[in-house]
């Protein structure tokens, strides 16, 4: 298999998904090394025995489909492996994370056969564009403004541009016409600072696709 690319996204956040090992909010455990001759329930087991024995710890490894939390929650295992992106759904269900197991990201995945194929190459190549482009777009919206030219280099200033902000002639010539691709967070911040510099007609509108 080859990998074509790694695509930062995820549920709730852009950061990895973690494997982590919680316990109980009571216990007395710290950590991995502290659960000798203990349960673990976990969806992953292989990978969760592999941990422990690489940590010389002896525990015995329950496979859980499904609500694993309750098993911890319900003191019907000591601890579990469960994956996780804010940590939210364990702390609701009082359990905290004493170890991380491994951090996950999604790949995207080619066969060789058809990597080895220029035709079938390209195309996965345009899916990874476009799905980078669709994650690269997720938190971006366009912000487009009608910039009086007596303080256009002001309000440019505060516009943040990967290269430079886009500007264009208007009709009437008092104003010119500029626009930026940024992140919601800072449109919401320049847009009072745009107007009170005089900018008009400026809008704010989301992204699906950006490519870089």
């Amino acid at each position: 298999m080859i990998e074509v690319c790694e695509l930062k996204y995820s549920k709730a956040t852009s950061r990895p998904a973690r494997w982590v090992l919680a316990v109980r909010d009571d216990s007395d455990i710290q950590s991995a090394k502290d659960m000798d001759g203990m349960t673990v329930a976990t969806e992953l087991p292989i990978t969760t025995g592999r941990f422990f024995e690489e940590q010389g710890v002896n525990v015995n490894v329950e496979y859980s489909w499904g609500t694993t939390e309750v098993k911890a929650k319900g003191k019907l295992v000591e601890g579990i492996v469960d994956i996780t992106e804010t940590g939210s759904s364990l702390r609701a269900n009082n359990l905290k994370i004493v170890d991380t197991i491994m951090e996950s990201t999604t790949r995207l995945i080619a066969n060789k056969e058809a990597w080895a194929d220029p035709a079938r190459r390209q195309k996965i190549e345009s899916i990874a564009l476009l799905l980078q482009a669709a994650i690269d777009g997720k938190d971006k919206i366009g912000l487009k403004a009608n910039i009086p030219r007596a303080t256009l280099d002001k309000c440019l200033a505060l516009m943040p541009a990967e290269t430079a902000p886009t500007v264009a002639d208007l009709t009437d010539s008092e104003f010119v016409s500029a626009e930026i691709v940024c992140t919601a967070i800072a449109g919401r911040e320049i847009t009072p600072k745009l107007y009170a510099l005089g900018a008009r007609g400026i809008l704010m509108y989301p992204l699906n696709v950006v490519v870089h």
